[in-house]
């Protein structure tokens, strides 16, 4: 896995091993990447379930001003910190070891971009969202990675559906503040 462009591009970072971790594929985080290519510069991008970082990394690599990476495995944070270090890319990184439960209903920093890709089928992602969307600044964009056969809300606060795309099982959903869309 390397980052796939900007100040750190081609550098290659750590995953983390095991049956519960799924780190997302390079074609959907180019994807994404993709998506929000001109709203990465210069805001500030949650990568909620982190794992390795990789999805804050690349905000970062492409120009975000600041990366608030939650995850509440101990593995993961250390691994998003030795992440951030090989990219030299600490400084505007926030690293959080916490439940994303705790960090919600803690954390008041105003997100431009919320990426979330909690584990599949647990019930997370969709309390995360309902969530998430009040920290959300209304120009943002909430960004949640699952399965096809995960089911989604219309509507999470005042964040609704914008788009849904499908990347082979997975897809990628993107919700925008209502007043955004019209």
């Amino acid at each position: 896995m390397r980052v796939i462009t900007g100040s750190a591009r081609g550098r290659r970072l750590e995953t983390l091993e095991g049956e519960d971790v799924r780190p997302t594929a390079d074609r959907i985080k180019e994807a994404v990447f993709s998506i929000i290519q001109f709203q990465t510069e210069g805001r500030v991008f949650l990568d909620l379930f982190a794992g390795s970082g990789q999805m804050g990394i690349e905000a970062l690599s492409r120009g975000a001003k600041q990366a608030i990476f939650v995850d509440s495995a101990k593995k993961a944070v250390e691994t998003v910190r030795r992440n951030l270090k090989t990219t030299r890319l600490e400084p505007n990184a926030k690293v959080l070891s916490m439940d994303f439960r705790s960090f919600l209903s803690a954390d008041t920093t105003p997100v431009d971009i919320a990426f979330l890709d909690p584990p599949y089928r647990t019930g997370a992602l969709q309390e995360a969202l309902a969530s998430v969307a009040s920290h959300m600044r209304d120009t943002g964009v909430i960004i949640a990675e699952n399965p096809l056969d995960e089911e989604l809300e219309e509507r999470y606060g005042d964040f609704v559906r914008d788009r849904q795309y499908r990347y082979g099982k997975i897809k990628i959903t993107t919700f925008r503040h209502k007043d955004f869309l019209q």
